[in-house]
């Protein structure tokens, strides 16, 4: 399972920065090509960057998808779980599952849907306007990341119900830095962040 959360994790990180270079890039030799430097902008005119742009929106999309199920791996995404967090143990974790569930069905299905529509696309000559690629491969995101976003919320889904612990991302902790305090915010009784089943909960 480590293969997996490093894949997922070298890939996203790749192509955020990819596509930050490679917009970076883009921007220079537009402006710099804009220029009338004697030979210098004769060279940056020959350099066709016009597919930049559409390479860079494929790789963000794919990075979203990716970005997506890392979010549900680690407990990033949004949730408003205010009334949640007020229920009784078993309740609760009812509700919890209920909703790991939904979520793992319903990107089941979106992944179903776009494995058949690249599938589709895939018997066609459609290809993208500037890189030519084969359009399958650019919507071939949508079934892999939604499968693997559906795999993360069984995950988790397993994990609570064996354990009762969701995962939680704390967004001021930064890697290499020691907090001045032990404080856990997640056990604060202010019913704004996620919390874990306790003991005395589940009866």
């Amino acid at each position: 399972m480590k293969f997996l959360d490093r894949l997922e994790e070298r890939l996203i990180a790749f192509l955020m920065a990819s596509a930050t270079l490679l917009i970076f890039v883009a921007v220079v030799h537009r402006y710099a090509a804009g220029m009338p430097i004697p030979v210098v902008q004769d060279f940056l005119l020959k350099i066709d960057l016009s597919w930049s742009q559409e390479l860079c929106i494929y790789m963000f999309v794919w990075m979203a998808k990716f970005g997506a199920a890392y979010g549900v791996r680690t407990g990033i995404h949004v949730g408003v779980d205010v009334m949640i967090n007020r229920l009784p143990g078993n309740t609760r974790k009812g509700y919890v599952l209920f909703g790991l569930l939904a979520g793992a069905v319903f990107t089941s299905i979106v992944g179903t849907l776009g494995a058949s529509f690249a599938w589709d696309v895939g018997h066609t000559d459609s290809t993208s306007p500037d890189l030519e690629l084969p359009k399958w491969i650019v919507y071939l995101c949508i079934p892999l990341g939604s499968y693997l976003m559906c795999f993360r919320f069984l995950q988790v889904a397993w994990a609570f119900g064996r354990t009762g612990e969701l995962p939680h991302h704390d967004v001021a902790h930064v890697e290499g830095i020691e907090a001045p305090e032990d404080i856990n915010p997640y056990a604060m009784e202010d019913n704004l962040h996620p919390a874990d089943l306790k003991e005395g909960d589940a009866k």
